[in-house]
């Protein structure tokens, strides 16, 4: 670790501080978690922004606000109405662990954020940068909040030839923050460094000549700032071959299936959907039988409307649309026939989204 950070010596400290800061009083985006410094604001913003776009958060964090404005209201809502408000973010545990972990907040300290790393790093989903952001942001105390745009930055100013892809990496950065931050704004420095990665110091192409540390920058001055960071490329995802279908029966109603507790979009509500193993389960009348294992009724498809593929981070779904109808469905939790209007009540992850435009779609042809 020490002879990463060799590259400390060459900075000025206190010249590196304000000139980041500066750059960030003048620069930062009008952002609306950064409208004052509530914990729980923080926190909500820091949980969605994790592997998804400012731009994309920003309807989601407003309507999350709107619907939970308190740690009290989230922690007594129905989990159902959680899973709504958080649709097409994706990665739904983490929203789950938010709400269990407000939970424990207002059970176990009176409602209040705990504002030390020992006890925020107890709750659920807290990891060390979520911990880090909350306790500098929202409450000033100079711990750091490593993400991938800090990790690029302090890679090019302090020229870290690690890989970040490694999890011992983090340690490394880690060190760097606290060597480099401000004791007197760690609200501002943290969120600078986040922001510079955001804006100027990109994955490709950095915008070196706007950059307001540009002269603290060690790759820069060596000419290695397209070389870093260094990053090992991610494993082949698996592709998932999957057949859904869009049944209703005679009234209208369409038949959905609420997925297991655990596991992938877990809890979310889906379109009756089986796997294809082998090519010749394509078979209509087999991929009937399929679907009338799972569905407990009798189901009759009709033709393929569409495809539908889904990218998540480990496997990749290519969904073959089929619509049909069915017969009378048995009492179930798991599965229930909604009408077209009492479907917007029910949690569905993006994919399932992406079958139904397709259903819509289909109609309008």
């Amino acid at each position: 670790m020490l002879i990463e950070l060799k590259n400390l010596s060459k900075i000025n400290i206190n010249a590196f501080q304000n000139d980041l800061i500066s750059w960030y009083s003048q620069e930062h985006r009008d952002l609306p978690w950064r409208k004052d410094q509530d914990p729980y604001k923080v926190w909500v913003s820091e949980i969605m922004l994790q592997q998804t776009r400012v731009d994309t958060v920003i309807p989601y964090f407003e309507r999350f606000l709107n619907w939970f404005p308190t740690m009290a209201d989230l922690a007594a809502a129905n989990e159902d109405k959680v899973l709504k408000a958080w649709e097409g973010l994706g990665y739904y545990s983490r929203v789950r662990n938010l709400q269990t972990a407000v939970k424990e907040v207002q059970e176990k300290y009176g409602g209040v954020v705990p504002d030390t790393r020992e006890e925020i790093s107890k709750l659920k989903g807290v990891g060390p940068y979520t911990a880090g952001a909350i306790l500098s942001i929202a409450y000033g105390v100079p711990e750091p909040a490593v993400d991938g745009n800090v990790m690029r930055v302090l890679s090019r100013i302090l020229s870290i030839w690690v890989d970040i892809a490694r999890p011992s990496a983090r340690k490394v950065f880690e060190q760097a923050v606290r060597e480099l931050i401000s004791h007197e704004d760690p609200s501002s420095f943290n969120q600078a460094l986040m922001e510079l990665g955001a804006l100027v110091c990109t994955p490709t192409s950095p915008a070196c000549l706007l950059c307001p540390v540009r002269d603290h920058c060690q790759a820069f001055a060596e000419g290695v700032q397209n070389e870093l960071p260094i990053k090992t490329k991610k494993r082949k995802v698996r592709q998932v071959i999957l057949a859904t279908a869009v049944l209703s029966d005679e009234s209208g109603k369409f038949i959905i299936h609420k997925r297991p507790s655990s596991g992938l979009l877990a809890n979310l509500w889906e379109f009756p959907t089986i796997e294809i193993n082998h090519p010749l389960q394509t078979d209509r009348n087999h991929l009937e039988e399929l679907f009338q294992d799972k569905a407990k009724t009798k189901v009759k498809l009709e033709k393929v409307i569409g495809q539908v593929e889904h990218v998540f981070s480990h496997l990749v779904w290519n969904l073959k649309v089929y619509v049909g109808s069915i017969d009378q469905l048995g009492k179930s939790d798991d599965w229930k026939l909604v009408s077209a209007e009492d479907m917007e009540q029910f949690a569905f992850p993006v994919p399932y989204q992406k079958v139904l435009q397709v259903y819509q779609q289909s109609l309008n042809e």
